[in-house]
């Protein structure tokens, strides 16, 4: 544990925040920027004796529970948080399981991908987001409860939106799952998927009793739309590394029949539509 920087650390970021910013009022004969040490301890559920202990370089090493009260109150980044974690001598313990919550740039990102149908998967393939024109080639995400979202569940035991290399998906993502529970080996909500793909699919128990954990990229393919006919794209992910989290672009070949049925979807989108991809 390093008192000094952690302590240096703490006021920094304490001196940075409004109280405008976490909801308190301003009141009068604030000598100092920012927070009052007081109305962090508040906002942390910790004791004010506590917190002055701590940016006086005197304090114990907190608690997970005190750091994670700590990088709530003073709204660390995630960088900020892990750095918090490191100066109290009590690194970060990884996430249970698969990151839901997207980062808003790379909401902003999908919506502004001209002609291209984007969305954004967790690592147990649960779509978290999408754009229109995914929404509009694929299925109209909102409209699904959230356990229909998941494409594994999808393609094993129910329609993948007509895709022609749904076979290979099959195989790359049972590979790609497998080392996904390695790396969550206490998230009972990977086991229970396991399980119900086990039961539910015999494709499934083949490809998994393989214990294959190798893939290769997926470069092309073709969506048979039921309104604009079939759309051939390429395929592109993006792995955002710090949420384990991927975001998957199709787009077609300039020029193409396909881009015109792209262009024809992003005006159409899902108002005539319904839930009819299956």
């Amino acid at each position: 544990m390093d008192r000094r920087e952690l302590a240096d650390f703490l006021r920094s970021r304490r001196e940075r925040i409004t109280p405008a910013d976490v909801g308190l009022p301003a009141g009068q004969r604030r000598r100092t920027p920012g927070l009052r040490r007081e109305e962090v301890a508040r906002l942390a559920y910790i004791s004010p004796e506590y917190y002055s202990r701590l940016e006086q370089a005197r304090g114990p090493r907190p608690s997970r529970e005190v750091l994670a009260g700590l990088a709530r109150a003073l709204r660390l980044s995630d960088a900020e948080r892990a750095h918090l974690h490191h100066l109290a001598g009590a690194p970060a313990a990884a996430p249970p399981g698969p990151l839901r919550e997207v980062r808003q740039s790379i909401l902003d990102l999908i919506e502004r991908l001209p002609l291209s149908a984007a969305f954004v998967t967790a690592a147990d393939y649960e779509v978290l987001a999408w754009n229109d024109l995914a929404a509009a080639l694929m299925t109209d995400f909102s409209a699904l409860p959230r356990r229909d979202r998941n494409l594994l569940r999808r393609a094993f035991l129910g329609g993948l939106f007509g895709v022609s290399d749904r076979a290979e998906f099959e195989r790359s993502s049972t590979r790609q799952l497998r080392a996904v529970v390695a790396r969550y080996p206490d998230d009972p909500g990977l086991q229970e998927l396991v399980d119900e793909l086990h039961a539910g699919s015999e494709r499934f128990r083949t490809l998994w009793a393989s214990h294959d954990v190798d893939s290769g990229p997926t470069l092309s393919k073709t969506f048979q739309h039921p309104v604009v006919g079939p759309v051939t794209v390429n395929c592109d992910a993006l792995d955002v590394a710090d949420r384990d989290q991927r975001v998957v672009i199709y787009t077609a070949i300039p020029g193409s029949a396909s881009e015109e049925a792209l262009r024809l979807l992003s005006v159409i989108g899902t108002q005539r539509m319904g839930d009819i991809h299956v």
